[in-house]
Order: structure tokens, then C-alpha cells, then sequence
């Protein structure tokens, strides 16, 4: 496969009528709310690793089938760094320790922690890759943050909680905010595909050891555990993490992981859909909050009286070889 360059992408339409950013950025957050109620499924037959591994497996063989047709080839050189950091930190550790984690602990004392990784991904974005941090941003998020304590709160167990699964949770909401601020700079020499393709593909081999523990435990897997996995793959990893990356390649990683404190609500209303688990007040509210947060994080002021709506970078992510000198 040979090295392909990376056309320069249009910049985005700034009146307001560029929908393509927003719509990735949804299609993920829904993408990735719907992967826990998979996740209940795969995790009562597959163990941490070999349940990422397997997910890993399907992302990486659908991303690659993709690439194939699409004749991508390989991003230019520069793009590697963030390629290997971004997909050994949050394809690969991140899966694991999450997993994991989500076993050692209630759901809502994992959603809670595991929530503190957007505001991790602020402040390192500002710190590494010189982002602003605008009073909207911050305010969104503390709503949002505050939001997705009600609704771990509400969630919570009683005497379900360990140590070590509240340090696995941090520890992936760490590896998820680095592996993130590690990608965004890869994306001015690949596009989304290729980074998220390879990214995968990196994780993937990172996960290797676990091949005999997912070999053992699919052979006694029941049907709608496997097929949750591979749903897992197909949609929450191939489809959303490109998205994700389409849409941070056009905004900031502070804004970008704000946007994800929507899916704490979409988790509420799936799980009441689809598993017939009637939320409480107190879920609810929290839910609200999260939203209300995401919606003043997105905005921001254009002037005396002008309307406010979906903050996105006017400058478009550049193309090989270009200037990134301000990114490292």
C-alpha cells in the first residue's frame, strides 16, 4: 500500500450553513451512547480484554474493507505519531481498563469518573496544542460535569465499589483525554479514515495477547453476546471514531469532548427504550443538565446581538507538509 497525500480540505462554511461537522459530531455521540447498552450484553460472556479485542478485530477489519475501496493508502509520515499514541492509549488502553473497570464498579460510579476525561481533554488541548479555553466552554462543561454526577448518582449501587475499579475508571478517562489531544494533530497530515483506520490497527495489535482468551470464550459465547461484539466494531468503533475524527479535525479537543457529555442523557433514554429501565426524577434531571451543558459549550457570542450557534474553527485543518509548528 502505498503513501497517498491528503487533499486539503474546503474550509468550512461559516454562515452557519455547514452541517457536516455537527452531523459527525452527533453521529457519534449516539453511536457511542448505544455501545453501552451492547456493552451489558458482550461483557456477561466476554471478559475485558478479549471483549476489546474483539471489537477491535471487527473496527479494524470494516475500517480496512473502507480504505480499500476508497484507495486512501497510507497517510504521509508526520501522521504516525499520533497515529501510534492515539491508538495505543485509546483504542487499545482505554478499551481494556474501561472494561475492566465497568466490572469493579456500578455503572453510575463509572460514568461519573470516566466523565471527568472531557475536562482532562480541555485543559491538555490548552496546554499542549495551545487552545483557547472560552468562558462558554468552561461553564458547558461544569454543567455538563455536574449533569453526569446526578445521573452517576442516581445510578449508583450500594457497597458495589472498589478501589482499584475507581482507579481503572480513572485511568481510562486519562488515556481517552491523551489519546485524543495525541490524534488531533495527526489529522493535518491524513484524513479522518486513515487516522482512525490505523489508529485502530494499532490498538488492535496492542490487544493481541488476549487472541487466546477470546478464541477460548467465543467458542462458549451465546449468538447475541458475539453479535453485540462485532455491533461494537462495525458501529461504535469504525463508523463513530471517524466521525469523531472528521469533527475534531474541524474544532477544538476541548469542545469536541464537551459534545460527548451529551451521551450520559442518550444512555438514559436508550436504556429506557430499549431495555424498559424507567428512569428516576433524579436520572432525569441529570440527563437535562448534561444537555443544557453541551448546548452552552457549543455556542458562542459573534458580536453585538449577533446570534450564537455552533462554534467551528474558520481555519481547516491542514494538509501534508503543512506548518504545524504551534501543534506539537
Amino acid at each position: 500500500m502505498t503513501t497517498t497525500p491528503t487533499a486539503r480540505p474546503a474550509a468550512p462554511d461559516t454562515s452557519g450553513r455547514d452541517w457536516r461537522a455537527p452531523a459527525a459530531a452527533c453521529t457519534t455521540v449516539i453511536l457511542w451512547a448505544s455501545a453501552f447498552v451492547s456493552i451489558r450484553s458482550a461483557g456477561e460472556a466476554y471478559s475485558p480484554g478479549a471483549l476489546a479485542l474483539g471489537r477491535l478485530l471487527a473496527g479494524a477489519l470494516t475500517l480496512g474493507v473502507i480504505l480499500l475501496v476508497r484507495r486512501e493508502g497510507l497517510p504521509s509520515r508526520a501522521a504516525w505519531p499520533g497515529i501510534i499514541g492515539s491508538g495505543l492509549l485509546w483504542f487499545g488502553l482505554y478499551m481494556v481498563v474501561l472494561n475492566w473497570g465497568e466490572q469493579q464498579v456500578d455503572a453510575g460510579t463509572a460514568a461519573m469518573v470516566v466523565n471527568v476525561g472531557p475536562i482532562l481533554m480541555a485543559l491538555l488541548g490548552a496546554w499542549l496544542l495551545h487552545e483557547e479555553l472560552p468562558r462558554r466552554l468552561l461553564t458547558g462543561m461544569a454543567v455538563s460535569f455536574a449533569g453526569a454526577v446526578v445521573v452517576g448518582l442516581s445510578m449508583s449501587g450500594h457497597g458495589t465499589s472498589s478501589v482499584l475499579g475507581v482507579l481503572l475508571c480513572l485511568l481510562a478517562a486519562l488515556s481517552y483525554a491523551g489519546g485524543v489531544v495525541i490524534q488531533k494533530p495527526a489529522l493535518r497530515h491524513g484524513s479522518p479514515l486513515q487516522i482512525t483506520t490505523f489508529g485502530c490497527l494499532v490498538g488492535t495489535v496492542a490487544c493481541l495477547p488476549f487472541t487466546g482468551v477470546l478464541v477460548s470464550e467465543a467458542a462458549d459465547a451465546p449468538l447475541s453476546a458475539t453479535l453485540n461484539m462485532i455491533y461494537l466494531g462495525v458501529f461504535p468503533t469504525a463508523l463513530a471514531f471517524t466521525t469523531w475524527a472528521y469533527a475534531l479535525a474541524r474544532t477544538t479537543a476541548g469542545r469536541m469532548g464537551a459534545t460527548t457529555y451529551a451521551v450520559p442523557a442518550l444512555v438514559v433514554l436508550m436504556s429506557w427504550l430499549l431495555l424498559d429501565e424507567v428512569p428516576a426524577l433524579l436520572t432525569v434531571a441529570g440527563g437535562l443538565l448534561c444537555l443544557a451543558g453541551v448546548a452552552v459549550s457549543r455556542t458562542r457570542a459573534r458580536g453585538r446581538g449577533a446570534p450564537e450557534g455552533p462554534a467551528v474553527d474558520t481555519e481547516p485543518p491542514a494538509g501534508p507538509g503543512q506548518g504545524t509548528a504551534d501543534r506539537s
